[in-house]
């Protein structure tokens, strides 16, 4: 039986849906349409992309304030992308196949998110320096990416500036389809891991006892994790704060760990959180300023609550 709190979170996703395709409709009822389909279908990708990814990663490195985006994931695929317009060129770079190009920029990312992360778990860091090396490594990879857009040309370097911020109102429909596949292939592969996710949330030494093989799941989830940040990246930019505000919602709305009810519950609230806000910004405001920017604003309000209340447990 569904639970009554998934349930209510599911209708307001769909009320969000239905507010966002339905209001101020007008002039070419279908032109139109079709476009706000397309752009839900990306803000419900990103809003579920965000929030398993958050879930998985803060069940991994057992803590509930680290986020991909705060270890830097994010700022490490921005600066692949950089790489690649300095190394091909703005031209170039605009003339690659999107799909393939996206693949590439994906597999990189797992690549790296992988050598950098796995020793940091292995050596069973805590929260306080793993949180540092997230903030070092989020540093290094944004100061090399403003190292290369400065020796990029103007052309190029106007290219690159359109993917270094989040913006919902220009997102990347070329990548809808190639990107829900991987979406769905996520958030399928999450789920049928959930049992073992709750596994993992007991620690290293718990999950290892109970016949967990701690290093080569951790190794899989971190693959997934980084997929899914890539999906998230690619559509709409980055998005430092918006998962750990998720999975704090939805957290305090099931009132629980177990991933069978969270990954769901957080799933549903991203799609509530993007596509509500964007519907109120959109029509109730006037586009009068940036989703992105309010959402980043009340996610850092959130991660500073979740230290101060930490540090006084």
């Amino acid at each position: 039986m569904v639970d009554r709190r998934l349930l209510a979170l599911g209708a307001a996703a769909l009320a969000a849906a239905v507010a966002f395709l339905s209001i101020g409709l007008k002039g070419n009822i279908a032109f139109v349409l079709e476009l706000r389909l397309l752009k839900l279908a990306v803000l419900v990708q990103v809003g579920v992309a965000v929030a398993v990814s958050t879930v998985i990663f803060q069940t991994v490195t057992g803590n509930r304030i680290l986020t991909p985006s705060i270890m830097g994931l994010d700022a490490l695929y921005l600066f692949g992308q950089m790489a690649m317009i300095f190394l091909l060129g703005g031209v170039g770079y605009a003339t690659l196949d999107p799909q393939v190009k996206f693949g590439a920029e994906i597999l990189l990312l797992m690549a790296l998110a992988s050598a950098l992360l796995l020793p940091m778990l292995k050596r069973r860091l805590d929260m306080g320096l793993m949180l540092l090396a997230g903030v070092v490594l989020g540093v290094l990879f944004r100061s090399l990416q403003s190292l290369l857009a400065r020796l990029i040309s103007p052309n190029d370097f106007a290219v690159a500036q359109v993917m270094s911020y989040a913006n919902f109102n220009a997102v990347r429909t070329d990548l809808l389809a190639f990107a829900a596949i991987l979406t769905l292939a996520g958030v399928v592969a999450a789920w049928r891991a959930r049992h073992v996710l709750d596994v993992i949330s007991l620690g290293p030494d718990a999950a290892t006892g109970l016949g967990v093989n701690w290093m080569a799941t951790v190794a899989g989830l971190l693959l997934l994790v980084s997929g899914l940040i890539a999906v998230s990246t690619a559509l709409v930019g980055p998005m430092a704060l918006f998962g750990l505000l998720v999975a704090t919602l939805a957290e305090r709305i099931v009132g629980t760990r177990r991933h069978g009810m969270l990954l769901p519950a957080a799933a549903l609230t991203g799609i509530v959180t993007l596509v509500g806000g964007q519907t109120l910004f959109q029509h109730a405001l006037g586009n009068a300023t940036a989703l992105g920017i309010v959402i980043e604003f009340v996610g850092g309000l959130v991660f500073l609550l979740l230290l101060i209340l930490g540090s006084r447990a």
